[in-house]
């Protein structure tokens, strides 16, 4: 069976119906989580149980992004692929995940002529997002840790870490 129609109705109904509802906040409003969860599971590369996509959300099509179980993307956040994202991982409202950037390699070409490089975004599993968070192109962030709030992730961050600040540094470790 032809999935093509079915995800370009999965991402028309997304982008103008879904994305609108209510947020998930309330435990008696299920609907709209029920229906954002099934329009990812057509657009995702891969979109496990349980899996929370909050209201605002912007993950363009969905191409290259994989989400493990009981893991959700917060209330307005903005996401492309490549991005994997594991198990109980919880998302803050706000965050950014960016998986491109300009190249600016060659001097003699203006930066808006040399395309775009994609890096890819792996987060593991058991972390925290906190709000407005900045994850940039190529960051690895493992198992256990977690981002504090208005934190700008440039380099890879250790397991059970807690980092915070711009550029976001170790603070302690949970164990």
């Amino acid at each position: 069976m032809n999935k093509s129609p079915f995800k370009f109705v999965s991402l028309f109904l997304y982008i103008f119906i879904f994305k609108h509802l209510p947020a998930t906040n309330n435990q008696y409003l299920t609907w709209p989580k029920i229906l954002r969860y099934l329009a990812c599971k057509r657009l995702f590369d891969h979109c496990g149980k349980n899996v929370n996509v909050e209201r605002g959300a912007d993950f363009g099509t969905g191409k290259g992004i994989s989400i493990g179980n009981n893991s959700g993307l917060g209330l307005n956040c903005h996401v492309r692929g490549p991005l994997i994202i594991g198990d109980n991982v919880m998302m803050a409202p706000e965050v950014a995940i960016l998986t491109s950037n300009h190249n600016f390699s060659n001097t003699e070409v203006p930066m808006n002529k040399q395309g775009h490089l994609t890096d890819k975004v792996e987060i593991g599993n058991d972390v925290w997002i906190g709000y407005r968070v900045l994850i940039l192109p190529g960051v690895m962030i493992e198992n256990g840790a977690i981002v504090a709030a208005g934190a700008v992730v440039t380099k890879d961050v250790p397991a059970y870490a807690i980092v915070g600040g711009n550029p976001a540094k170790v603070i302690r470790f949970r164990n």
